[in-house]
């Protein structure tokens, strides 16, 4: 579904990602693991055409991604729920949600909605109130919610762990897994390595702008590097 070669961006004269290959199959779950500063969030944003690429090459379910506008990306069924969240927090949840169908006005909009009220049910309380006021976790939750409601094929999830409670993580990579009875195909970038390849089919170990390996999730979590370096073990 998605394939990036030799991919290269900068922020000024600092080049953040070095060239890589990654891909992603259709139906997968695939995680790329590293810490804070390793680039996944650049990845991620080049990806979804908020950043620019210096160099290489994004193939989107067979077409050529990388000159594409952001919004296009959305429209051709790639989103992203962007680390930190990033909601609308004097909206509504419900406001929140329209706006994340920003591509649509037929009848499945509400079908969306409710689809995405039935994965959250925590939103549906609360739909007519600020999403400011949320916790959280259900910050994270409509982030999530939003960008399902643009009706990817794959969806670009960054961080979603990030500052929330163990019992929070779990409900958030739960729901990461049941996306494939969406057939949703997920890229997943986490610092919470261990959390991320548990759920995932493959992954990437990234580092310093560049991809140091790569192969089966459970491969990874049983690779000593990986262990000491991300798992803590």
């Amino acid at each position: 579904m998605l394939t990036v070669e030799g991919l290269r961006s900068r922020y000024g004269r600092i080049e953040a990602l070095h060239g890589f290959d990654i891909e992603v199959g259709s139906g997968e779950i695939v995680a790329v693991v590293g810490a804070n500063g390793a680039g996944k969030t650049t990845l991620l944003r080049c990806l979804s055409g908020v950043q620019p690429v210096s160099a290489g090459s994004i193939i989107f379910r067979g077409e050529p991604l990388t000159a594409v506008p952001a919004w296009r990306r959305v429209e051709r069924g790639l989103a992203q729920s962007p680390e930190g969240r990033q909601i609308f927090t004097n909206l509504t949840v419900e406001e929140n949600l329209r706006l994340g169908a920003f591509l649509f006005s037929d009848d499945k909009v509400a079908r969306d909605m409710d689809e995405a009220f039935a994965m959250f049910p925590i939103l549906k309380e609360k739909r007519n109130l600020p999403a400011g006021g949320l916790s959280g976790g259900q910050q994270q939750m409509l982030a999530i919610a939003r960008a399902l409601m643009g009706r990817p094929s794959c969806l670009l999830l960054d961080e979603p762990s990030m500052g929330l409670a163990p019992i929070l993580v779990a409900q958030i990579f739960d729901v990461v897994k049941n996306l494939r009875s969406l057939d949703v195909t997920v890229l997943l970038v986490e610092q919470n390595a261990f959390g991320a390849l548990s759920i995932a089919d493959r992954g990437y170990v990234m580092e310093t702008g560049r991809i140091i390996m790569g192969g089966p999730a459970a491969e990874l979590i049983a690779d000593e590097k990986v262990r000491e370096a991300y798992l803590g073990i």
